[in-house]
């Protein structure tokens, strides 16, 4: 770990990753306890809250990720953080001035914008890092998301009932600016590599060359295959969560608070213990493990009837799950060709929660026409054969040279 926090760039932009996860979720939890107060508690306007912060991953993750391969990463998401001050700044400005329902438009704004910071922040670390160094990266960064999972709402909703929100609004300008700041203080270096793409050809024929990419690599086939029943089957079990919790265990349905804690937990603990592991293990020994126990956990869980062997499930879920996820996010940055990491992962997160919501889609309608166990079986067979596809997948040890190491 050493390695990782001598390294000024990867220091600075996991400092900033640190400031936008934070300000994320306090503009999340303030915005909809703001909405729930002024409509209300109309359903209508907080599902609109929702669709509109999560529509640009569909509209823009594209976009953004083919904009990030052709702009420089540093320069993209300092952009990034500059504007996402502005859209809060003027979100304060509509809430001051009485037109509350304006704070949909300029959510959409600061939504937009997040979607050309993460292709941005993947490849400063493909570039700043050595290949043997990068699963550590990542195992940091899923333990970051993670913990925010867990801590994310708790902190949003304390601020907001702490000090108001035109409070939490200001306080979102100061992480942004602060976000900013670490931004620029990585070194331009990162911005100037051999390997900059020319950005003289059309939007169109860079995502064509993207697409073009991906059908040419095996690799990148099959990591697709693997996104796409895995999302899927995450989508049949999630939205039927609730039932497991109320008719298998027989608890109160606010109860269901305590085993996504523990969920998040075993995130977090898998996270720190990625970044200690990785090296000592294959990242496909990782990732196979991680979704063949996803399987045999969503069998278990389904069957149990006692709260303690569902928790237990959990939590290792969780734990292993980050296994995985860290793997399959190290193959992608170590082996992708950088002038595709943007539009790769643009393509990669709208197809993942396309699937996500088709399968929480059709999960009530699979239940009541069947059972939860036929729902739950499904899927913990679809995350089984994600596992036995993924052991496909070429981890390759091969060092890269081509590294700045700053």
């Amino acid at each position: 770990m050493k390695h990782l926090f001598s390294n000024r760039a990867f220091v600075f932009l996991m400092l900033s990753d640190l400031m936008q996860n934070i300000g994320i979720w306090i503009r999340n939890m303030a915005l909809l306890f703001f909405v729930m107060e002024k409509s209300g508690g109309n359903p209508v306007a907080v599902s609109l809250l929702t669709i509109i912060e999560y529509a640009p991953i569909f509209l823009f993750s594209i976009v953004g990720g083919v904009l990030a391969d052709r702009w420089r990463p540093r320069r993209t998401m300092l952009w990034g953080d500059i504007l996402s001050f502005l859209s809060i700044l003027l979100i304060l400005f509509v809430v001051l001035a009485g037109y509350w329902q304006a704070v949909f438009m300029v959510t959409l704004v600061s939504a937009i914008v997040s979607q050309f910071s993460q292709p941005s922040s993947m490849k400063i670390i493909k570039r700043c890092l050595p290949d043997e160094h990068v699963p550590a990266a990542t195992a940091l960064s899923q333990t970051m998301m993670s913990l925010f999972v867990i801590v994310g709402p708790i902190m949003g909703t304390a601020i907001f009932q702490m000090v108001g929100l035109e409070a939490s609004l200001i306080s979102l300008l100061v992480i942004f600016g602060g976000s900013a700041l670490f931004i620029a203080l990585i070194p331009s270096s990162v911005d100037v590599t051999a390997s900059d793409n020319d950005s003289s050809g059309s939007f169109m024929k860079d995502l064509s060359d993207g697409m073009k990419y991906v059908r040419s690599h095996q690799m990148l086939k099959i990591m697709m295959c693997v996104y796409v029943i895995l999302a899927l089957g995450a989508g049949l079990v999630q939205p039927l969560d609730i039932f497991v919790i109320t008719e298998r265990l027989d608890l109160n349905m606010t109860d269901v608070q305590w085993f996504t804690a523990l969920d998040g937990f075993g995130m977090l603990v898998g996270g720190i213990t990625a970044a200690v592991v990785t090296g000592k293990l294959k990242g496909s020994t990782l990732m196979f493990i991680g979704l063949a126990f996803l399987g045999v956990s969503t069998f278990v869980e389904v069957l149990s009837v006692w709260p303690v062997l569902t928790g237990t499930m959990r939590f290792l879920t969780g734990f292993l799950l980050a296994l995985a996820e860290t793997a399959l996010m190290a193959v992608m940055i170590r082996q992708v060709d950088e002038k595709f990491v943007g539009r790769l992962n643009g393509l990669m997160t709208p197809i993942f929660i396309a699937l996500l919501l088709i399968g929480s889609g059709s999960a009530g309608v699979f239940m009541v026409s069947t059972s939860i166990f036929a729902v739950y079986f499904t899927a913990g067979v679809l995350f089984l054969l994600a596992s036995f596809i993924s052991l496909k997948l070429p981890f390759s040890s091969e060092v890269r040279k081509d590294v700045n190491v700053i």
